[in-house]
């Protein structure tokens, strides 16, 4: 049995701190194999008032090759590699997720020419709080203003310690998937949040 429990760890296709179950995908597809995994996470719009980064981001540049409920397709460069991944739908808190390494420069083909637009583009810092790694996206362009974190969870019922800057839970709000942001941007949203 693969082991897909919430433990940090040291990422050799992302280089930084990342959850078990993403870290042994990566370990594995470095080594020719692939294993399911299921993500679990929980979203927070984060109070700006209340959170400052406390590094410098990964810039991400993301785009959809399918948006559709029962399949996301989407290609992402994170920094200077590619990344295709693929999501099931979204029930409750969990879907299926696989994630692959992909040539950059495949990816910012895909991205340039096949991708849905807008493009999604945010700043990611990662956080530790109470021993748990946090992902803050800082939202760009049609999306500038939005800053969402999320934490990877190993079942939809943990309870976790949440920072004084998480803010409304917003994990079970379709609004704010990303695939979601690009047919509808949050600078469209007329300031309606959670």
């Amino acid at each position: 049995m693969a082991d897909f429990g919430v433990k940090i760890a040291c990422d050799p296709v992302y280089g930084v701190t990342a959850p078990a179950c993403l870290v042994r995908r990566s370990t594995d597809q470095l080594k020719g194999k692939y294993s399911m995994a299921q993500e679990i996470e929980r979203k927070y719009l984060v109070d700006t008032k209340l959170w400052r980064p406390l590094a410098a981001g990964l810039l991400y540049r993301q785009g959809y090759l399918s948006s559709v409920n029962e399949r996301v397709v989407r290609v992402r460069i994170a920094a200077d590699r590619g990344f295709l991944t693929i999501k099931g739908v979204t029930t409750g808190l969990c879907r299926l997720e696989f994630e692959y390494p992909i040539p950059r420069e495949d990816a910012a083909v895909l991205l340039d020419k096949l991708c849905e637009r807008p493009l999604i583009e945010k700043t990611r810092h990662r956080e530790v709080f109470d021993g748990r790694t946090w992902e803050i996206d800082v939202f760009h362009g049609d999306n500038d203003g939005l800053v969402i974190a999320e934490i990877e969870v190993a079942s939809p019922t943990e309870a976790i310690a949440r920072p004084p800057w998480a803010g409304a839970e917003v994990s079970n709000d379709p609004r704010y998937f990303n695939s979601n942001l690009v047919a509808h941007p949050y600078k469209s949203w007329g300031g309606k949040r959670a």
